[in-house]
């Protein structure tokens, strides 16, 4: 597949940890909640089936209580080293009222316990990634690595 600069946004992190535990943290509503936002924000519900056409329902809420429910649907699950999810579904293949984005999720093994991580954002219009990038993509998915890099040390 090409990359379409035009489309897509990265992010690109190595992390002390395998990549077992980043997967778990995607995987593991618990464990979501504590990563997943860029504090102050929280995540107020996480469900998810993290399968093939499985569903994803994360409810994000702001500082002042305000939440934001946010439905996909996992695309592609190679467990340990590829999550692919879309907001163009929120369930059972029932189609959006407006698709965002598809996440692809990369963990590459570079071995002594450390993790190559790359998170990217495919967008359907180069308007949408414009969009995304001025609701501060880079520092918003930057903090959540460095949440997530907090949790993989404590667990």
């Amino acid at each position: 597949m090409t990359v379409d600069a035009e489309h897509e946004l990265f992010l690109v992190r190595e992390f002390d940890a395998p990549r077992e535990k980043i997967f778990k943290a995607w995987t593991d509503p618990v464990l979501m909640k504590e990563w997943f936002v860029p504090r102050p924000w929280s995540i107020a519900e996480a469900k998810l089936d993290v399968r093939p056409g499985g569903s994803n329902l994360i409810v994000m809420r702001s500082p002042d209580g305000q939440e934001f429910p946010n439905r996909g649907v996992y695309l592609e699950i190679v467990e340990n080293e590829k999550i692919v999810f879309t907001d163009a579904f929120t369930s059972a293949w029932v189609p959006s009222q407006k698709p965002f984005f598809v996440a692809i999720i990369l963990l590459e093994d570079l071995g002594n316990g450390r993790t190559k991580y790359t998170a990217t954002a495919r967008h359907w219009t180069a308007a949408d990634k414009e969009e995304h990038e001025k609701m501060g993509f880079h520092e918003g998915w930057g903090k959540c690595a460095d949440q997530l890099a907090e949790l993989l040390a404590r667990a």
